[in-house]
């Protein structure tokens, strides 16, 4: 099970690998245009014995074996460097030519191969040459017994040095592919990674867990809601829209035998979709013949009336002070049975405003308006609004959005409700993800209705529109701030 949430980590995030790849190959490209070609050139060294000094062949061939090893670190050693340097000018200083020299011993032979490796085939060569030169004498000079002529150990060079005609670095063929492998499993351990530290809730199960709340609903993401978050015209025909409307239908099953008749929509951050949600909520419900009020009470940051296409000057603040009649503010939507209360003037003191008796008063009388009344709320961990609503309210809907609210975000919210005595009558996943398969079979069997809903164009309504000549002015400003202070007291 371990492993099988690892690589569902892995696969959720796709992109991070992806990315990672991409990026690999990217770095791994830039690279290999912009290096220059290095080419290398192979001499190889036969290191023996003579006959005298070592009369058993076993021993000797240990002898050697252990000799050939030191050989290797005298080719990559600054004494051979300096020696090559000064014999000859190449153009290097020692540490240079030293950094171009590799060694290695051939496996189970007494075979020693330098190589030497520069971005000028000549230099390589003549290197490599001055090498095997200086090597030899310097073996000689460091074998040979002081008082004597001749050295244990003699050492020939066998091969070479040869130039190889293609060069070592770069490598396309090679680098490219082993970058790309090597993108691949860094993005493999990121996404994992990025799954373990993960806490923000990213499926119904997880959102269940954290809420500790049943699940009304999966609503599933889509990019066309940037443009058209309402599902009217063309979006009521998508998988978007099936999706409110089975939220609609689980909502009819919450509680059976107890009244839910005003909603809040609410949710724990911001940016999580509560106010397309509620607006989407109250059309899906008035396309089955409910008589349905939207009122926006997130006095901090109102979207309904953007998002309904009206006039929000005036609304829920100017009744609640008193200024205007619930009758003369409600604005009718569309063609369906769904009347629109905005939020009107932003007040200075919204939660006390809000939680204030007229608050409760106007909720009561927007029952005998409608069959249901849905309450589009602020965030409840940013403010104290939205419980302070969903408290006088018969049920709140919890909006999360899937990849950003975290886990003790939702549980927080969930709190936050309780403490104030809300009632929660489940959770919706937002923005979750649509498998191919659902958008595959829903697509198949979708069926277009004969006259969609269509939105009412803004400002048609006498009534709603009247209140607001008497806004205009400094006065009347001055006026409605001094009621608005009056009423949250």
């Amino acid at each position: 099970m371990e492993f099988r949430n690892r690589l569902l980590a892995v696969r959720q995030r796709w992109w991070l690998v992806l990315m990672t790849v991409v990026l690999a190959l990217g770095i791994a490209g830039f690279a290999t245009i912009r290096a220059d070609p290095k080419y290398a050139t192979t001499v190889t060294f036969f290191v023996t014995t003579p006959n005298q000094g070592v009369s058993d062949a076993y021993q000797g061939g240990l002898f050697l074996q252990q000799r050939v090893k030191s050989y290797v670190d005298l080719l990559r050693s600054d004494r051979l460097a300096r020696a090559v340097v000064d014999s000859r000018d190449f153009g290097l200083t020692t540490q240079e030519a030293r950094s171009r020299i590799t060694a290695r011993v051939q496996p189970d032979t007494v075979l020693v191969e330098a190589t030497v490796v520069d971005s000028d085939q000549a230099r390589s060569v003549d290197l490599a040459r001055e090498i095997s030169t200086r090597f030899v004498e310097l073996v000689q000079r460091i074998e040979t017994p002081t008082g004597t002529d001749r050295a244990p150990v003699r050492v020939e060079v066998v091969d070479g040095p040869r130039l190889d005609p293609e060069p070592v670095s770069p490598r396309p063929v090679r680098d490219l592919p082993l970058a790309g492998l090597l993108g691949l499993l860094a993005g493999i351990v990121l996404a994992a990674l990025r799954g373990i530290t993960d806490t923000t809730v990213r499926d119904e199960a997880g959102l269940r867990e954290a809420a500790q709340t049943p699940l009304l609903g999966r609503v599933p993401f889509e990019n066309a809601a940037r443009t058209e978050p309402l599902i009217v015209d063309d979006a009521a025909h998508s998988p978007r829209a099936e999706a409110v409307r089975k939220l609609r239908t689980n909502l009819r099953f919450v509680n059976l035998g107890e009244a839910v008749q005003v909603i809040a929509v609410t949710s724990a951050m911001q940016s999580e979709g509560k106010s397309t949600m509620a607006c989407n909520l109250s059309i899906a419900l008035a396309e089955a013949g409910w008589r349905v009020l939207l009122v926006d009470a997130d006095l901090r940051r109102p979207h309904v009336a953007e998002y309904m296409g009206m006039e929000a000057g005036v609304g829920l603040t100017d009744v609640l002070i008193g200024e205007v009649a619930v009758e003369d503010v409600l604005q009718p939507w569309g063609d369906v049975p769904l009347s629109v209360l905005p939020s009107g003037a932003l007040p200075p003191n919204p939660s006390e405003l809000l939680g204030s008796a007229a608050m409760a008063e106007l909720l009561t009388t927007l029952k005998g308006h409608a069959d249901i009344v849905v309450v589009d709320t602020a965030p409840l961990t940013s403010v104290t609004d939205g419980a302070v609503i969903a408290a006088q309210c018969d049920g709140a809907l919890l909006v999360t959005r899937r990849g950003k609210t975290t886990a003790s975000q939702v549980a927080a919210a969930t709190t936050a409700l309780r403490a104030a005595g809300a009632r929660i009558l489940g959770a919706v996943l937002n923005m979750s993800a649509l498998p191919k398969a659902d958008a595959y079979q829903y697509a198949a069997y979708r069926v277009a209705p004969a006259t969609p809903v269509r939105p009412r164009v803004p400002g048609t309504s006498g009534k709603a529109m009247a209140p607001a000549q008497k806004t205009g002015g400094d006065d009347a400003k001055r006026t409605r701030a001094r009621k608005l202070s009056k009423a949250s007291r």
